[in-house]
């Protein structure tokens, strides 16, 4: 049975801490660690102990690959994959979540797909890649940012991540992806969107992807991964609000997951 997640970015502005205790209270299985600009984000020992305090376990970190967390854990790529496999064998996760580089980030993308391979084997955690997108100012103007490219699909990487707001940007057909993953897709970022230009992170149901059937090809195919919630909550203006959101998307989850009965 798959294990359904929290990301902990789906409560910014609120902490990692936090995050923690909405998965508790709300019934997650689990919470993926985004390591971000929050401090206790990038502390094993505080990500640790906010896991057994609360009795639920982490599945994946995140490394910080976004632009904003550029200088987290240093600036050299490589190296902030092999804090983040550290980590996630320090709390017991199994994934590290990764974007591919940045089309300037160039010996790093040339290296990449070998390099995340030989970091599998030598550290025992899979490295599932995220498909990304490209960037558009426009309905036909887009930039190709992402090396060796924004889809995992095309590539030869053991583990894989499906985002599904991703997939709306780049108007990819993300239950598509799933089926040339096949076995290769390890980890789901459950989320929507409505497929513009911006990265929306909408609670699943509340776009237009085909976010239940996804759910349900993961059920026929007996995915046993993770299904991380990963949406945006920065507009709840209270703690209700933000709850109201992220039990809505544990149990769009369930249903179509076939796990609510």
């Amino acid at each position: 049975m798959p294990v359904i997640g929290l990301s902990t970015s789906s409560v910014y502005p609120e902490s990692t801490a936090h995050a923690f205790s909405y998965a508790a209270r709300l019934g997650y299985d689990a919470v993926e660690v985004m390591v971000g600009i929050d401090a206790l984000s990038q502390q094993v020992t505080a990500v640790r102990q906010l896991s057994e305090h609360h009795g639920i376990p982490v599945c994946a970190v995140h490394a910080p690959c976004l632009l904003i967390t550029q200088r987290v854990w240093g600036t050299d790529p490589w190296g902030k994959l092999e804090r983040s496999a550290e980590m996630a064998v320090a709390v017991g996760a199994d994934v590290v979540v990764v974007h591919p580089p940045f089309r300037w980030q160039k010996d790093y993308a040339r290296e990449f797909v070998q390099g995340i391979s030989g970091l599998e084997e030598s550290t025992g955690v899979a490295f599932a890649v995220e498909n990304m997108y490209p960037w558009r100012a426009t309905q036909r103007r887009a930039l190709e940012v992402y090396q060796p490219s924004w889809d995992p699909s095309e590539h030869d990487y053991a583990n894989a991540t499906v985002d599904l707001s991703h997939a709306a940007v780049a108007q990819a057909d993300p239950v598509a992806m799933a089926r040339r993953l096949g076995s290769r897709l390890r980890h789901v970022h459950l989320t929507d969107g409505t497929g513009s230009a911006k990265d929306e992170h909408l609670v699943p149901g509340r776009g237009d992807q085909p976010v239940a059937s996804f759910l349900r090809h993961l059920a026929d195919t007996d995915f046993a991964g993770h299904v991380v919630v990963e949406v945006n909550t920065r507009k709840s203006t209270t703690v209700d609000e933000r709850t109201a959101d992220l039990a809505e998307s544990l149990h769009f989850a369930r249903t179509h997951l076939g796990l609510d009965g």
